[in-house]
């Protein structure tokens, strides 16, 4: 597909055709890459963290989200000074 470079402020920028945003579901962000003289774009669809509830949840339940160390021990490891 050809498509034409354009200036955005001190930059250039190419625009992408409305079918192709919504076909590869690309919102606001991609991963661009520089290789073998190509450049790469690469959706990005999920947010960060995504997902994060559930592992942790999993962790709670199977009782693996304990402190590893005594919180007595780490309040003594950390004293603040104000």
């Amino acid at each position: 597909m050809l498509v034409s470079i354009v200036p955005i402020g001190n930059s250039k920028g190419i625009r992408l055709p409305k079918a192709i945003l919504e076909q590869l579901q690309i919102v606001d962000k991609m991963d661009l890459e520089v290789e073998n003289q190509r450049i790469i774009l690469k959706p990005i669809n999920k947010p960060a963290r995504e997902g994060w509830f559930d592992v942790f949840e999993k962790m709670h339940d199977r009782k693996e989200d304990s402190m590893l160390m005594p919180e007595e021990q780490f309040a003594e490891a950390f004293e603040w000074e104000w």
